[in-house]
């Protein structure tokens, strides 16, 4: 079965088409500056080579209509016509509490897709022009939509929801969400198999750390507790988003400096965080190299990042009782050694156990904990777009 998996953000388009009878990527590529006027960037990686050039797209379906041109057309193309393609699984962040898992597109997923764009205003709307744009492009093929917040949907009520008045609960659906479920699912399974044992018997910490980052609890293959809530922005110390905060302290940010609510949003998810904190920069390179030249201010936004990953750690421990493995992926966790090495240490109370001498320039899917540790940390590089590409096998099998 061969399905094209397409993740569309507000400007940007990128795509894998993937053979799931051999797990090959057979092309991928990415689409940016869709709608921003002037000349967008193209690039296509298939058999062996790359290619990359200016190109007109001025909305969604010009975009698909590239990525289905470079499939079917040209020295890159790897599939005769679009119809060998079997389906398409588009990457939906916000489902809100109707998809706990995948769902077949129809008229009554895209309605829904579209009002929980209220929570996922930069993400919703660009993945339902992606859905649409494909439907007018490559019509017949079937579209899935995978949403990151499936996987969180066995959390149960303590665990979701917040102490707010119930009626909002119940009206407005304001709840705990998370997101990176595709990722967290992923790297469990993956870790499942690492240890020899079903994952049905497995207690799973899974860190997805990156520029956006998350930390789940999982026992058993199901979700317990997950470190994001109503949307992507509570939780760990991410690139520029606070994480936890006072919601008192944004009433009070926002009164002393005259910010409007869309402003006070953009102050707490694009100006915050690393960034924030640092002055310098999001980028968790740009802070370790500044650390390691005296910066006080990176120093001290490396610290809250490891501290609240930390604390996090914790406290998923100890909901679960114990736990069989600790996972670190994305693009932090799978390439830092050094952030790794630094939220693992002192938890020696606890029996874990992070072994320098494996760490230490660990980029690729390995044990680094020590022989004697109680809980294995396993680095596991992340594969969203095959995930993303199983669950929708899975969907068309359902709805056959």
């Amino acid at each position: 079965m061969i399905v094209l998996v397409m993740n569309s953000g507000s400007s940007s388009l990128k795509f894998q088409l993937i053979n799931m009878d051999n797990g090959e990527v057979m092309s991928k590529g990415l689409v940016e500056r869709i709608g921003l006027g002037g000349v967008a960037g193209f690039e296509v990686k298939a058999k062996g080579e790359k290619i990359k050039k200016d190109v007109t797209a001025d909305n969604h379906k010009q975009a698909v209509a590239l990525v289905v041109d470079a499939l079917t057309k040209g020295d890159l193309a790897v599939v005769d016509d679009f119809s060998m393609i079997d389906a398409i699984g588009h990457r939906v962040v916000q489902g809100g509490d109707s998809f706990p898992k995948a769902a077949v597109v129809d008229q009554r997923v895209k309605d829904l897709v579209k009002g929980y764009g209220v929570m996922a205003p930069l993400h919703n709307y660009a993945a339902l022009a992606g859905i649409e744009a494909c439907e007018e492009n490559m019509p017949g093929i079937p579209s899935v939509c995978v949403f990151d917040t499936s996987y969180h949907m066995t959390m149960d009520p303590a665990h979701y929801m917040y102490a707010i008045p119930y009626e909002d609960y119940e009206n407005l659906k304001v709840r705990r969400y998370g997101a990176h479920g595709t990722s967290h699912k992923y790297v469990a399974r993956e870790a499942a198999k690492a240890l020899g044992r079903p994952i049905e018997e497995l207690k799973i910490i899974t860190c997805h750390l990156g520029n956006g980052a998350s930390i789940s609890a999982i026992n058993g293959g199901k979700i317990v507790d997950t470190s994001m809530g109503f949307t992507p922005l509570e939780g760990l110390v991410m690139g520029t988003r606070t994480g936890d905060i006072d919601p008192a302290a944004v009433l009070y940010i926002m009164k002393h400096k005259g910010l409007s609510p869309d402003e006070m949003d953009t102050y707490v998810n694009k100006q915050s965080g690393l960034l924030g904190v640092s002055g310098l920069s999001n980028d968790f390179r740009d802070i370790e190299g500044a650390m390691d030249e005296g910066n006080e201010r990176a120093q001290l936004a490396y610290d809250m990042f490891v501290l609240r990953a930390k604390k996090y750690i914790g406290a998923y421990y100890a909901e679960l009782n114990g736990c069989d493995a600790i996972v670190f992926t994305a693009g932090i966790g799978e390439n830092d050694d050094r952030v790794r090495a630094s939220i693992c240490a002192d938890f020696d109370a606890l029996g874990i156990k992070l072994d320098p001498a494996k760490n230490d320039g660990c980029r690729e899917f390995r044990d680094v904990s020590t022989d004697d540790s109680k809980a294995r940390v396993l680095v596991i590089p992340t594969n969203e777009e095959y995930a993303i590409a199983s669950e929708t096998v899975e969907a068309i099998a359902e709805a056959k």
